[in-house]
């Protein structure tokens, strides 16, 4: 083998074992030790714990299928925002339809620097022939930052078709970081904003607003546009969301997006959160079943045993 395959080699082991996770492991490993301990305890386990317990390795199994090593992020954006554009220029790739060409359907793309994450896409529902993994070894380490996100490209959340806002509802609350790409003509559209984003209170930390096409307006103008946007998310009830400024045309911002998402994607997913958090739960159920450590021989009661032995031994 040569120096150049042994690269080769050792770069895909660890691309691999960073696209499957140490988060599915541990968690695997976790849910099995509740599988099992609901064995060893067996009859002497209260029946209503054991169903509970049963339940919830049940569901974080379902998880751990999808996949919690996934950061899945939607692009969300109205008519003509270039919300297709941007994701192209986040990818690298012209992957989504833009401008004329865009499908009439509600079809979702996902760009997926993965290659792991099928499961993933059946349950989101992306089409095959509209998913594409992004890594390869041609990029070396250029898109190690990215490893584990899920990219969607929604339809249009203000479309005419009805079953365009369906899918991106649907969406919405399965995704772990929502972007949202707004223009400089459209970014105080009441669509976007009593339609979706005052509905999102509270869930600031997993937004992002883009303002995109900033190079069609002139420089001194920016400041005021992004400051009008922090201005309109304020009053929806939304402190601290980002705004960035970006053209997906001249790739202005497009380095400081891809930034930013990777800080999202470094963090522990959302999914693996609420299914640490239901196997502590559920651990902590079964506790209450099991003493803290075995009796001690002097704490047994033996005179009665000893007694009933004796009886039936007739001394």
């Amino acid at each position: 083998m040569t120096e150049r395959t042994t690269s080769h080699a050792v770069h895909r082991h660890v691309l691999e074992a960073a696209l499957h996770g140490d988060e599915t492991a541990r968690l695997e490993e976790r849910v099995g030790a509740l599988d099992q301990a609901l064995v060893v305890g067996g009859a002497r386990l209260e029946p209503p714990v054991v169903a509970r317990v049963g339940q919830v390795v049940d569901r974080v199994r379902e998880r751990l299928e999808l996949g919690v090593d996934h950061s899945v992020v939607a692009l969300v954006g109205g008519t003509g925002s270039g919300k297709s554009s941007m994701f192209n220029a986040v990818c690298g790739l012209p992957l989504a339809d833009v401008g004329v060409k865009r499908p009439t359907t509600s079809d979702i793309t996902a760009c997926v620097w993965a290659t792991d994450g099928g499961a993933l896409l059946d349950w989101l529902g992306v089409r095959p022939d509209r998913r594409t993994e992004r890594e390869s070894l041609l990029d070396g380490e250029s898109e190690a930052a990215l490893r584990g996100m899920v990219l969607l490209d929604l339809p249009d959340h203000d479309s005419i078709a009805p079953e365009h806002r369906e899918v991106v509802d649907r969406l919405l609350p399965q995704a772990d970081l929502l972007v949202w790409v707004v223009d400089p003509q459209k970014y105080a559209d009441d669509a976007l904003h009593s339609g979706y984003l005052r509905g999102l209170v509270g869930h600031e930390s997993s937004m992002v607003v883009v303002l995109n096409q900033v190079d069609t307006v002139p420089p001194e103008v920016r400041p005021e546009l992004v400051a009008d946007v922090g201005r309109l998310l304020r009053e929806d009830g939304l402190t601290g969301v980002p705004v960035l400024e970006a053209s997906a045309r001249t790739g202005e911002g497009v380095a400081a997006l891809r930034e930013r998402l990777a800080e999202g994607v470094s963090a522990r997913s959302l999914a693996a959160r609420r299914a640490s958090a239901e196997v502590n739960d559920a651990a902590t159920l079964l506790a209450g079943q099991v003493a803290p450590r075995e009796p001690a021989p002097a704490a047994l009661s033996l005179g009665g045993v000893v007694d009933t032995l004796a009886d039936a031994a007739g001394l």
